[in-house]
């Protein structure tokens, strides 16, 4: 993983000083809050529905054992004992005092993490597949772009104050496990006709009230151009975006109100004008970067174990987990580990310190010192000995950590809701705690199979609900909360935004619906192996809505 150098430490020394006086000033009365929002907004501090909310980068999702000790450590001392995994690969911290944020931050700094650009106008923490340097299905890792892409974009002179919040992701492999297509810029990488490394790049794509699938505006960008087309993306952006009303400020609004081909040409013709610059990378400075990210010394082993094998057959438990939170590995005998942050009926995203302690632990036992934060909200260990899983398996058991229920139902994305959040219209955590209590059981979940449920309080979707399998906004209406549900959304290489069925349902109402949807797709489905997804897909709305409202 990338290590800072003699300019990095600096750099964030010297932010963490000046949001020190800041912060000081604030307390002093020689701020006013409108005045303190845009500086404490760049150093990733909230102002939520009860406290402080800071929100720390991680950066690309990568961290190790001595960075997650620091988070735990965190945690504990200035927090009330946990944090929340964000669908950015952040985490946040819900409960600090104001006066300790300096501190926080200067914490940080020791272990190279930093609170930088997680909020604001600004671009946000380039996010990154969570099995990158792994996963065996990798072109290549996507972390050394997405580093390049985060040096450049920090503190960038011309891109602070945007006319909305900027967000970036990379994918390295053709199945897309970072939703590219729902992000202001996606970036799949791709091999050319020469065998060279480029990327296939989608512009326009979000969320939140007005929910788009990004346009693709190049089939094919050599690595060389990566910096330069990015800067006339964001050029042509912060020109042209709209600052008159923030619902329209998202590059998606000036793609649809611009024109796809007119919004290209003038890309390009930014494009070209900078393009044989000071932003054209150079080869041994990609290089540079990449060894920084070079994987860890595996041995090729065995890929079938005897005792993993045996375990399988006599613990139903251990043969889920193995079934649902492993992903293939590029070297044989070792495999990709999840462990999950939803278990039955708690809160999704959660982790407590004693948590991000043992997972730390974990990490430097089983896998190599790394670990990866997924935008599902889940833990990865990406390099791990499959011998070892019956071992680990055990480590999580005693922590309250092995479910096995990756891509499950109750594998649920949800944001803070109303819970924590002003803006929140509804509260999330309550449903995602009921529908995951509602279908806990282990025979059920493995009998529904692969179905993401993912949940938002409000219209700015921090849950993803528009691109869950099926999704749930919580509204409010005359005092009450109310949530709609949407059916057939998908954030890979398909994407899609999910369809509004109906009108919504009351919150006691909400888990029965979901349960007839469910049972609706048991009945119709072809095969066990026919997804949800692919169900809906296949069938429409029809027989969904007919469920959940009966016939007209």
């Amino acid at each position: 993983m990338y290590r800072y150098d003699e300019f990095d430490h600096g750099f964030v020394t010297q932010r963490t000083e000046q949001f020190k006086d800041q912060v000081r000033r604030r307390l002093a009365g020689e701020l006013t809050e409108e005045e303190f929002k845009p500086l404490r907004l760049m150093n990733g501090l909230y102002l939520q529905l009860h406290a402080y909310m800071l929100r720390v980068a991680i950066p690309y999702g990568t961290l190790n054992g001595p960075q997650m000790r620091k988070l735990a450590h965190i945690a504990r001392t200035y927090d009330r004992g946990y944090g929340h995994f964000t669908t950015r690969q952040n985490i946040q911290f819900n409960w600090p005092k104001l006066e300790d944020t300096p501190a926080i931050l200067e914490e940080l700094a020791e272990v190279e993490m930093h609170a930088i650009q997680t909020s604001g106008n600004c671009i946000r923490n380039v996010t990154a597949d969570h099995f990158a340097g792994a996963a065996a299905d990798e072109i290549a890792d996507p972390r050394p772009y997405a580093e390049i892409l985060r040096q450049w974009s920090s503190l960038h002179p011309e891109f602070s104050f945007l006319p909305r919040k900027f967000k970036i992701a990379i994918t390295g492999a053709p199945h897309d496990r970072a939703a590219v297509q729902v992000h202001d810029i996606g970036l799949q990488l791709a091999r050319g006709e020469d065998g060279n490394i480029g990327f296939v790049v989608f512009v326009g794509g979000g969320l939140g009230r007005t929910p788009m699938i990004g346009r693709k505006v190049r089939d094919f960008l050599p690595e060389e151009d990566l910096l330069a087309y990015s800067e006339a993306i964001l050029r042509v952006y912060n020109r042209y975006g709209r600052r008159d009303n923030k619902y329209k400020a998202r590059i998606k609004i000036l793609v649809h109100e611009t024109g796809l081909e007119k919004l290209k040409a003038d890309i390009e013709a930014e494009f070209e004008k900078i393009r044989y610059g000071v932003l054209r990378l150079p080869d041994e400075e990609v290089r540079r970067i990449e060894a920084y990210f070079a994987p860890p010394p595996l041995e090729v082993l065995a890929v079938d174990d005897a005792a993993v094998e045996a375990r399988k057959a006599s613990d139903p438990a251990f043969a889920q987990f193995v079934a649902h939170n492993l992903n293939a590995h590029r070297v044989p005998g070792h495999t990709s580990v999840t462990i999950s942050m939803k278990p039955i009926g708690g809160i999704p995203g959660d982790a407590s310190d004693a948590q991000m302690d043992v997972m730390a632990d974990l990490a430097e036992r089983y896998a190599h010192d790394e670990i990866r934060i997924s935008h599902e909200q889940n833990v990865i260990l990406p390099h791990v000995k499959i011998a070892d899983l019956p071992a680990l398996f055990d480590a999580l058991v005693a922590n309250g950590m092995a479910e096995g229920n990756s891509g499950l139902i109750t594998d649920i994305i949800a944001c803070p809701g109303m819970d924590y959040c002003a803006l929140a219209t509804a509260r999330s955590i309550p449903v995602a705690q009921r529908i995951s209590e509602r279908f806990g059981g282990l025979d059920r979940q493995a009998e529904i199979g692969e179905l993401k449920i993912k949940i938002s309080g409000c219209i700015n979707a921090c849950g993803h609900h528009h691109v869950g399998h099926i999704g749930i906004l919580g509204l409010e209406k005359k005092g009450e909360e109310f949530y709609q549900i949407t059916l057939g959304g998908s954030a890979n290489e398909n994407s899609s935004i999910g369809e509004i069925v109906g009108r919504g349902f009351s919150s006691e109402e909400v888990v029965d619906a979901i349960e007839k949807l469910v049972d609706t797709y048991l009945g119709l489905r072809t095969a066990k192996e026919e997804t949800f997804l692919e169900a809906y897909r296949r069938i429409g709305e029809a027989p969904f809505k007919e469920a959940l409202y009966g016939t007209a």
